[in-house]
């Protein structure tokens, strides 16, 4: 380990050499040539990249013409020192065998200086005339050589610039001054053609100019300012003035788009927006309009969307059409528009509702509401059975298309006790199991109907006061259309019983199978049906029932027991069956093709349709139907009503 001696030593020494050092850089920081370093004459990087000899003068560039001339490629309009700057590139230097002298040093000082103010050529102190002096002084001076070559450059740059600009007068100046320096004869020729171009097109700018300023930007179509600058181009691609002449064509039509606008015409706005991009396609303009335009032609559609909507929420579904239509032709891609015509097309169907919407209408001149109602879609299918169906009954025959084009609402459930006993109540009605005395009901005993002349509509299937969520039953055909007669004068809407072709319709839910749920037997509770699996409070079964299946009820059970089918209907074909507005007819021959209901005016029997707790599986085929006597009242015959839309 070193003594503390030795580190006092090694520590001197090092402080003595760093200020040994840090006074070298300094001299040769403020005194280069103490070091027989010119500072001028440092070496550079040389446009090729590659590295300039020793002794090579760099061009005479601020910092900022060297940063301007490395950014990219020459643009027309650019300053004329940045233009010489990216033009810089003599490689005919001549090799300088020795330094300047003082009094040449002198010259290039003043010529440098010259050089910046812009004093190129025209009298001794011209930078051009200094920086001859100095080359005749010392022929072989690398500086000197480059200031005649950056003085040519910066004259053809200029004279470029005032071609571009159409400055005749300026440009021949300025070449006549070329034609004064040595090695120029080159520029010279090649700016002498462009100066001749210049001369044609001059006037074609002129009447261009004239013609943007009548109005006549691209039309009429070869007398437009545009087909002039076009024509200049042609001449001259690279002409300034023809290139900012189409750029104010191109406003002109933009203005043209906007100023339609404002006239709420898009038509006549997207027209023009589209001759636009043909002059400059994509240019900044173009694209910053075309969004003005689309801003407003979106604000536009919505505010008369707007409007649309609160005529539908009025009532008035023509005047909504028509403010529709006007939105979608401003902007067919709205995207609201979708919600609106959706809207509209369920106003005109489904009075404003939805199809699968569940309802119910309040009474206007007593407590209480209809029973829950759904919107049923509309659509069509083929009613009745097959030909070749070997289990059809040929009242089920011809099988005919239908088309539901109407909307209607059903009632989702057969109408309960209950809600039949408000009826009742509110209405004084004496139902005909009251007034013409008895019904049919069930006889656990035999296992079949019986007449009971004490039965009325407040018992269930056996004859047993019902509970108030069961349907009811022992029904008949006047009583059903009495209630809903009752709904429609107390709601003010149209209430009555479905159409035999409604009723199979919504039966089928959408659906081509022998029943709702499929072809087959049901594996898991759907309706209350006759299985197999249930079983009479005395232990009877059903002699001919789905084998394998078991609901839990023998009889009616409460409404909504089981699930729905695709239509959101409960029960529809189990639990009751149920009437419907048609009378009979034994068969489809001249059947309605719409929802109307086919009726004869007297007829004394009507249709019966879907399934019961004691039919057998071929009378719950969808296509079953069966003719029952208006005034029949029946353990297994219920009903539910149809609100029109």
């Amino acid at each position: 380990m070193p003594s503390n001696a030795t580190l006092r030593r090694q520590r001197a020494l090092g402080g003595s050499l760093g200020i040994v050092v840090l006074g070298c850089a300094l001299t040769y920081h403020f005194f280069p040539r103490v070091f027989h370093v010119d500072p001028t004459q440092a070496p550079r990087r040389s446009m090729s990249m590659g590295v300039m000899p020793a002794g090579v003068a760099p061009p005479l560039q601020s910092a900022t013409a060297i940063d301007e001339a490395n950014a990219g490629p020459p643009l027309t309009l650019a300053p004329t020192a940045v233009i010489a700057a990216r033009s810089s590139k003599n490689a005919d230097l001549p090799e300088q065998l020795s330094a300047d002298t003082p009094a040449v040093q002198a010259l290039l000082t003043r010529a440098t200086k010259a050089l910046h103010a812009g004093q190129l050529v025209g009298d001794k102190d011209s930078a051009a005339a200094l920086f001859a002096l100095a080359l005749k002084d010392k022929p072989d001076s690398r500086r000197a050589a480059q200031g005649l070559f950056d003085v040519r450059a910066r004259l053809v740059a200029g004279i470029d610039q005032d071609i571009a600009v159409g400055d005749a007068d300026s440009a021949t100046d300025l070449l006549n001054a070329l034609r004064t320096l040595p090695n120029a004869s080159d520029e010279v020729t090649q700016l002498e053609t462009s100066l001749k171009t210049l001369a044609k097109v001059r006037p074609m700018l002129a009447s261009a100019a004239g013609l943007l300023a009548q109005g006549k930007a691209d039309q009429p179509a070869g007398g437009s300012a545009l087909g002039l600058y076009r024509d200049v181009q042609k001449l001259d691609p690279q002409n300034a003035v023809a290139e900012q002449g189409i750029f104010q064509v191109q406003r002109a039509v933009l203005d043209r788009a906007l100023a339609a606008v404002a006239q709420n015409s898009f038509a006549d706005a997207d027209k023009a927006l589209t001759e636009a991009d043909l002059i400059r396609p994509g240019s900044q303009q173009m694209v910053d309009v075309r969004k003005r335009v689309d801003d407003m032609r979106e604000q536009r559609a919505s505010g008369i969307l707007a409007q649309a909507h609160s005529a539908l929420d009025a009532g008035n579904r023509a005047l909504a059409t028509k403010l529709a239509e006007q939105a979608r032709s401003i902007d067919p891609g709205l995207a609201t528009l979708a919600d609106l015509d959706e809207q509209l097309t369920n106003a005109r169907l489904y009075a404003s509702y939805k199809p699968g919407q569940v309802f119910s209408d309040r009474y206007v001149d007593l407590p209480g509401k209809t029973p829950a109602m759904v919107v049923i879609p509309t659509g069509s299918f083929q009613m009745g059975a097959p030909d070749n169906d070997d289990a059809h009954n040929d009242t089920e025959l011809p099988q005919h298309g239908v088309t539901i084009d109407k909307g209607f609402a059903m009632a989702r459930s057969a109408i309960t006790v209950d809600q039949f006993r408000e009826f009742v109540r509110a209405s004084g009605y004496v139902p005909e199991s009251v007034k013409l005395g008895g019904a049919s009901v069930y006889d656990e005993r035999s296992g079949a109907l019986r007449e009971d002349d004490q039965a009325s509509w407040e018992d269930d299937y056996a004859g047993h006061p019902a509970a108030g969520n069961l349907p009811v039953v022992n029904i008949s055909w006047n009583d059903a259309k009495a209630y809903a007669d009752w709904l429609s004068q107390r709601t003010g809407k149209v209430y009555r019983l479905p159409s035999e072709t409604e009723f199979e319709y919504a039966l089928r839910g959408g659906t081509h199978t022998r029943y709702w749920w499929g072809d087959d037997m049901p594996t898991h509770p759907v309706e209350n049906l006759t299985g197999s699996g249930d079983r009479s409070h005395s232990g009877r079964r059903w002699s001919h029932s789905f084998r394998g299946y078991k609901d839990g009820f023998w009889g009616p059970a409460p409404v909504m027991s089981f699930v729905a089918n695709p239509f959101g209907l409960f029960d529809i074909n189990g639990n009751v069956s149920e009437w419907a507005l048609d009378c009979w007819h034994e068969n489809y021959v001249r059947a309605p093709s719409d929802s109307s209901a086919w009726i004869n005016p007297g007829c004394s029997a009507h249709v019966v349709r879907g399934g019961s707790w004691g039919s057998s599986p071929e009378q719950v085929d969808s296509a079953y139907r069966q003719g029952v006597d208006s005034d029949a009242r029946s353990g297994r015959v219920g009903f539910r009503i149809v609100r029109e839309l």
